[in-house]
C-alpha cells in the first residue's frame, strides 16, 4: 500500500493487485489489532533492533524515518499516539483506521485496485519487466513490478510464500524462510504443569557458541508445549539461527527485580519483619501462588516453613528454581504461528538504495519478502513502510 501510494504520488500510473477481497488483511491483525505502526527511534536504533541484515536497511530507514512516516500517516487522517517503549499506535487503537487511510488515499490518487486476483507469473522479455499474468489468464502490462507479498507467516492472510516462487522464476535466490517472533517448544514435560501461568517481568537468556549470553527481559507465559509471551517472542528471533544445530539451554530468572545476593541474604538472615513468615507467603509478594506451588513440589520443599528455619539445601534449590531455571528448547513453533518470517529474497541481489532487483530491470521488492526481520515494537511494520516507500519512489 505504501509503495503504491508513493508511486502514484509521484505521478506514476499504478495498479495494485490484491489476492484478498480487501486491502491490509495482515495489517489488520498486527499489534493485536491495534497496529503498532512504528517506533519513535532514530535510524541507528532501528538498525540495532533489526535481527537480520539491519545494515541493509540504512537507506530505507533514513529515507523514511519514524517522524516522517508519522507525518505521512497523519496527513492521511490517521491520528497517532505514543505509548511506552516509544511504540506508536493509532489513537483509536484500530488497525482499520490505518487501512482506511491508505484505501482513501490510493483512490484519491487514481490507483487502480484489482481484488481477488492472484499473480501467477511476472513477465519478462529478457531485458526487463513487461507485466504480470493473473490466475484468470489476463495480463496487466507495466515496465515495473513491486513484489510486496509478505513472507510465509500467517498464511491465512494471504502471505503464504507465493512471492518467493515468483522471484525464483526470475532467478532470485531465496534464503530459507524460518519462523521469527514465535513461541518455543521445550523438552521438559513438567512445564505443562505451569500452563497458563504468566510472569509479568522475567529475564530469559541463552548462550550461543560460547559467546556472551543473549538476554531479553519482559513478560513470559508457560504453555502446554513450552513458553510464549513478549520476552520469548523477542528471543526466538535470535534462537532461530541456532536451533537447526540442536537443542538449546534457556535460562530463566523469574525474579530479575530482586538480585541473587538480596534473595540469598533474605533466606540466610531474614529481617525481623519476615523471619516468622512462611517461605510461600514471602515469595508470594513477587510470584503467583500457583507457580510457587509447582516450584515447591518440584524442589520437594515445604512452603509453610518459616524463613528463619529454611535449610541450606532447600534454600539452594529455591534459588536455582527462581533465579536460574533451565529449560531445553528443542524447536520453535511453526511459521503459521510466527508473527514475522526470517529469510526471503537474498539481500545481495537487491539494491538497498532503491529496492531494485540487481538481476532484472524493473523488478522491486518491499517488506517481509526480503531477508530482513526485527524484534517487536513497531520495527517490522516500519521496515515494510520504509522499503515500500523506496520501492514506490524508484519503480
Amino acid at each position: 500500500m505504501m509503495a503504491a501510494f508513493i508511486a502514484a504520488k509521484h505521478n506514476k500510473q499504478v495498479v495494485l493487485i490484491e489476492k484478498n477481497p480487501q486491502l491490509g488483511k495482515k495489517l489488520a491483525i498486527t499489534g493485536g489489532g491495534r497496529c503498532n505502526v512504528t517506533n519513535l527511534s532514530d535510524p541507528d536504533e532501528m538498525i540495532k533492533k533489526t535481527v537480520t541484515n539491519g545494515k541493509f536497511l540504512y537507506s530505507a530507514f533514513n529515507s523514511l524515518d519514524s517522524k516522517a512516516l508519522m507525518k505521512q500517516l497523519e496527513a492521511m487522517g490517521i491520528s497517532l499516539k505514543l505509548e511506552e517503549e516509544n511504540k506508536v499506535f493509532p489513537v483509536s487503537n484500530q488497525s482499520s483506521d490505518v487501512i482506511e487511510g491508505f484505501y482513501k488515499s490510493l483512490r484519491q490518487l487514481g490507483v487502480e485496485l484489482i481484488f481477488n486476483s492472484d499473480v501467477v507469473e511476472i513477465m519478462s522479455d529478457g531485458h526487463g519487466i513487461v507485466g504480470v499474468r493473473l490466475d484468470n489468464k489476463e495480463t496487466v502490462k507495466g515496465n515495473s513490478v513491486i513484489l510486496a507479498t509478505g513472507g510465509a507467516s500467517y498464511p491465512a492472510t494471504g502471505s503464504n510464500g507465493e512471492g518467493y516462487r515468483l522471484a525464483q522464476q526470475l532467478g532470485h535466490r531465496i534464503i530459507k524462510p524460518k519462523a521469527a517472533l514465535v513461541p518455543v517448544v521445550t523438552k521438559e514435560e513438567w512445564v505443562k504443569d505451569l500452563m497458563g501461568i504468566s510472569i509479568a517481568d522475567a529475564e530469559v537468556s541463552f548462550r550461543a557458541n560460547e559467546k556472551k549470553p543473549i538476554t531479553v527481559r519482559g513478560p513470559i507465559i508457560f504453555t502446554h508445549f513450552g513458553l510464549s509471551g513478549p520476552a520469548i517472542l523477542q528471543l526466538s528471533s535470535r534462537l532461530n539461527s541456532y536451533i537447526d544445530k540442536g537443542s538449546i539451554s534457556l535460562r530463566l530468572d523469574l525474579l530479575p527485580q530482586v538480585s541473587l545476593e538480596e534473595l540469598e541474604n533474605t533466606f540466610m538472615r531474614p529481617q525481623v519483619t519476615y523471619a516468622d513468615m512462611s517461605i510461600r507467603k514471602y515469595l508470594n509478594q513477587y510470584l503467583p501462588k500457583n507457580l510457587l506451588q509447582i516450584l515447591m513440589e518440584r524442589g520437594s520443599i515445604d512452603g509453610e516453613v518459616p524463613l528463619k528455619q529454611i535449610t541450606k539445601k532447600d534454600r539452594n534449590k529455591l534459588l536455582e528454581l527462581i533465579k536460574n531455571m533451565t529449560l531445553t528448547v528443542i524447536s520453535l513453533r511453526s511459521l503459521k504461528e510466527a508473527i514475522v518470517t526470517s529469510g526471503g529474497i537474498e539481500i545481495k541481489e537487491i539494491n538497498p538504495k532503491t529496492m531494485a532487483s540487481k538481476l532484472i530491470t524493473g523488478l522491486y521488492f518491499a517488506g517481509e519478502i526480503i531477508d530482513v526481520d526485527a524484534v517487536t515494537g513497531g520495527y517490522n511494520l516500519h521496515i515494510a513502510f520504509s522499503t515500500g516507500y523506496l520501492a514506490g519512489l524508484n519503480a
